[in-house]
């Protein structure tokens, strides 16, 4: 059974269509790269996909029923939707690890968050870095920690490695599939076309606001 069906979607923006006849189902458990010209849809799928903009026609579906009866809190809270250029706000990294936890009323884990750091090749002092220190490449693993603080159903990536040296893309490539491993389904934008078969099963190619190919590779 799919996790989320995109059915005969289209959107559009002004008088320009951005997105059409997109029909998609998406398993348990996929790792699906998606790749195609910047411009041709990309982005504005996942932002679909992310509750963040609305279809003008079909309908999605997660876990059989329409994103319609959903509350959007509880919907982005079960699809993290991770942006190709991250936006990091308050003063510190402190301040957007511990939003996670906030969001949700929980009791901040400052363990976690650490160990997360550390997977992502950053140490405990970076909780106290003011966000306008980072490097871009910094920006986005911290960005792809805060999405990843509470395990989501669904992971939508948007370009997140762009700025990354090649080690870190890899570290952060492993770690990904490790976390499909376990159960969660990844739709993941990439240039890189040998990053759009290193961890995937499927690769999907968009062209001009139309998917023109689905790939299987195991």
């Amino acid at each position: 059974m799919s996790i989320l069906s995109l059915k005969n979607i289209k959107y559009s923006f002004g008088n320009t269509d951005i997105l059409e006849g997109i029909n998609l189902d998406i398993n348990k458990g996929d790792c699906i790269s998606i790749v195609g010209k910047s411009g041709s849809g990309k982005s504005t799928l996942l932002k679909l996909c992310a509750d963040l903009v609305t279809q003008i026609e079909g309908e999605i579906i997660y876990n059989g029923k329409n994103y319609n009866t959903y509350n959007p809190i509880d919907l982005r809270k079960n699809i993290s939707y991770c942006v190709q250029l991250p936006y990091l706000f308050g003063d510190n990294i402190c301040d957007n690890l511990e939003y996670p936890f906030k969001i949700r009323k929980d009791k901040i884990n400052k363990l976690k968050i650490k160990e997360y750091l550390n997977k992502f090749n950053l140490d405990e002092s970076y909780l106290q870095k003011d966000i306008n220190s980072l490097s871009g490449g910094e920006k986005q693993r911290i960005a792809l920690i805060r999405n990843l603080i509470y395990t989501p159903d669904i992971l939508l990536l948007d370009e997140v490695t762009s700025g990354l040296d090649y080690q870190n893309a890899k570290l952060v490539e492993t770690l990904i599939k490790e976390m499909n491993e376990s159960g969660v389904t990844v739709i993941w934008i990439t240039h890189n076309l040998e990053q759009s078969e290193s961890i995937f099963n499927k690769r999907i190619c968009i062209e001009e606001g139309k998917i023109i190919k689905e790939e299987i590779f195991k």
